[in-house]
């Protein structure tokens, strides 16, 4: 058993019933190939929430001070998380992205970049994007829907994936696709909430 594994079984088994988790739309998430999951951001348990409930391994980019201290940095590493540089174009972080995806992994992203603070669904960034178009890979849009209190239901949905073939075809910017994925996951937040 991998330690990914191990992992995940252990958080899960607490993370479901402390906070009640009901998952919905797991069969929109492709058994194999290349996969972008594009989640909304209102925790930092966010990552481990799509990580017990997405029935694949996800690697996250997470932002690069987890990986300042060893320790962490090795944790981190093997719940397979890399480095991104938040605020500039880190192009190492894009190209472990694409190498990721060519591999037919699956990609956790939080396209608003940072937490939101009130909740709402934020303007996203252009990485989601970027990962859209530069790939092959089936985005996959997910709402998580609070609130994270003990007890009280947290609800993750998986929409169904977003063909994004005429706008390669058409050669769209990575900020339109961003801009379509955002209302993917604002229509599941409308749906469920």
């Amino acid at each position: 058993m991998s330690f990914y594994t191990f992992a995940r079984t252990v958080v899960k088994q607490v993370l479901t019933p402390l906070y009640r988790i009901e998952v919905s739309g797991v069969e929109h998430i492709p058994k194999e190939g290349a996969v972008i999951i594009c989640a909304n951001h209102i925790s930092n348990l966010d990552p481990p929430i799509v990580g017990i409930t997405c029935p694949r391994p996800v690697h996250f980019m997470a932002k690069e001070e987890l990986f300042r201290t060893p320790v962490v940095k090795q944790l981190v590493s093997r719940l397979h998380a890399f480095p991104v540089r938040r605020g500039m174009g880190d192009r190492e972080a894009l190209r472990t992205g694409l190498a990721l995806l060519k591999e037919r992994k699956v990609l956790g992203l939080f396209p608003e970049g940072t937490r939101s603070k009130d909740g709402k669904l934020k303007k996203g960034l252009a990485g989601a994007g970027f990962f859209a178009l530069r790939s092959e890979a089936v985005v996959v849009p997910c709402a998580i829907i609070g609130p994270y209190r003990i007890g009280k239901k947290l609800k993750v949905v998986y929409g169904a994936p977003i063909d994004f073939t005429p706008w390669r075809e058409r050669r769209a910017s990575a900020d339109e696709v961003t801009a379509v994925i955002m209302e993917h996951i604002q229509q599941l937040l409308n749906e469920h909430q």
